[in-house]
């Protein structure tokens, strides 16, 4: 198989005036005021060359590129085929600069009001073109037992690394004068902690995607404002998506999701999250700077009730390990043993009431407890909290052991080349510009440029199989 071709520049340029999200979102921008200084540009143009940025990875690249005789006619060309009947839509003569898109990103963009709009229309767009794409249809394969990768959001924490080293607080002097003069520093930024552990100072955000064979969209963003919330904003980030996605059947994250939040996940919302339980213990290597080994825990979760195929009745004290339910055996030393279940079903319902789910694992036991079934309950209940037992921070509805656990958190993987990817737009790995309002809206265009390439992407092979 030959691998994929890098994407040339132009072509996500062309992908980017093709797609009607970039119109649409040029909505909440206010239009110009009757009285003063006409606009030079259309609107929309301030977003396009917000998108741009990770085309070409910085502002004044952008502007030189754009200045190019050749590059500008073939933008003014696409945009006029595109609204033919539409003159104000139209690009003139002279191409757009920097300090165009500066004032309309600090005048406009970074307002927190039209960043909230834009926000929202960016989500009911981008989930729109995962769904044209044939991402997280109600109706397509997959269940909650077996969950299809066409229906799993998988999201991650990326903390974006400061245009300045500098942290508050530092200075240097000069050495002729003997000034101590204070140095340039991102206020915005904090000390985060990333998946492996490491430190890492800037300003973090989450980001939710889904991905084809063809390409990734990236659904939502949105600012970690403090350390330690990554989690908390990464659930509400899939609370205001489950409107737009109903056909979402899994999530997919790293262990910053705790007990608490699978419990709104799964409860709330009624999707089924995937990742690993916390260790009790890592253990690391001193020359790799990485976990190479973990001791799982290992705790009890209730007692079953089990009638064996003779009429009596035993007891089963159920356990779990690194997520899964199982039966601890005694080996040949006489020590207990931990054998996980076979998962055979799981499944939920949703109270009329309160409009809150429950959620059920189906197990198989083992022939010499009468190899039958047990269900056992995934989500907290009152009877948990009472013996002080957070289930949902020690039962997993799919567990690492379970078959269907490695081809699901594979998504992983995408998550983190996802913010490799992002950090490729970026001059010298580090933000475009200062302040988290201003990266959002970068990052934000980044997100429109990445969703258009894909949906570009779909399109062009849709036709490919019609004219096949």
């Amino acid at each position: 198989m030959s691998e994929k071709p890098t994407v040339s520049s132009l072509e996500k340029v062309e992908a980017i005036l093709h797609n009607p999200a970039i119109y649409e979102l040029a909505r909440a921008i206010p239009g110009p005021a009757k009285s003063g200084r006409r606009r030079d540009y259309p609107t929309f143009m301030i977003l396009v060359f917000n998108s741009l940025l990770s085309v070409w990875r910085s502002g004044r690249q952008v502007e030189a590129e754009l200045s190019h005789p050749l590059v500008w006619r073939h933008m003014r060309r696409i945009v006029r085929r595109r609204f033919p009947d539409d003159p104000s839509m139209h690009l003139p003569q002279q191409p757009m600069r920097r300090y165009h898109y500066v004032y309309g990103r600090d005048r406009y963009l970074t307002d927190p009001a039209i960043l909230g709009r834009l926000g929202e229309i960016h989500r009911e767009l981008a989930t729109g073109q995962a769904r044209e794409a044939g991402l997280l249809d109600p109706a397509g394969p997959g269940s909650y037992t077996h969950p299809d990768l066409s229906r799993v959001l998988h999201a991650d924490g990326k903390v974006v690394t400061p245009l300045f080293k500098a942290r508050p607080g530092q200075f240097r002097v000069d050495t002729e004068t003997g000034e101590v003069i204070p140095i340039r520093f991102e206020a915005d930024a904090a000390l985060h902690f990333e998946g492996d552990g490491e430190a890492a100072w800037g300003t973090k955000f989450v980001m939710v995607a889904t991905r084809s064979p063809i390409g990734r969209f990236i659904l939502d963003l949105e600012r970690v404002p403090h350390p330690g919330s990554e989690a908390s904003v990464a659930v509400s980030c899939v609370e205001r998506l489950a409107p737009h996605v109903p056909g979402t059947q899994a999530i997919v994250y790293d262990t910053a999701l705790r007990g608490v939040h699978h419990q709104k996940i799964l409860r709330e919302l009624g999707i089924v999250p995937v990742n690993m339980v916390s260790a009790a213990e890592t253990f690391a290597s001193k020359t790799l700077k990485r976990k190479i080994k973990r001791r799982e825990k290992t705790v009890h979760v209730e007692d079953k009730d089990v009638r064996l195929p003779d009429g009596s009745t035993v007891t089963l004290r159920l356990f779990s390990e690194a997520g899964a339910i199982g039966l601890m055996r005694p080996t040949e030393t006489g020590e207990l043993e931990f054998a996980p279940l076979a998962r055979k079903r799981t499944h939920r319902m949703k109270a009329a009431d309160s409009g809150l789910y429950r959620w059920y694992n189906d197990y198989r036991l083992p022939e010499y407890v009468g190899g039958g079934q047990i269900t056992v309950r995934l989500h907290q209940n009152e009877a948990d909290r009472k013996r002080k037992f957070n289930r949902t921070e020690n039962v997993r509805p799919i567990p690492p052991s379970d078959p269907d656990f490695p081809h699901l958190y594979g998504r992983r993987n995408d998550s983190e080349s996802l913010n490799r990817s992002l950090e490729d737009t970026l001059f010298l790995g580090r933000a475009h510009s200062l302040g988290w309002r201003r990266q959002q809206v970068e990052m934000l265009g980044w997100a429109v440029m990445v969703n258009a390439l894909t949906m570009a992407r779909h399109r062009a092979a849709e036709d490919v199989e019609a004219a096949a």
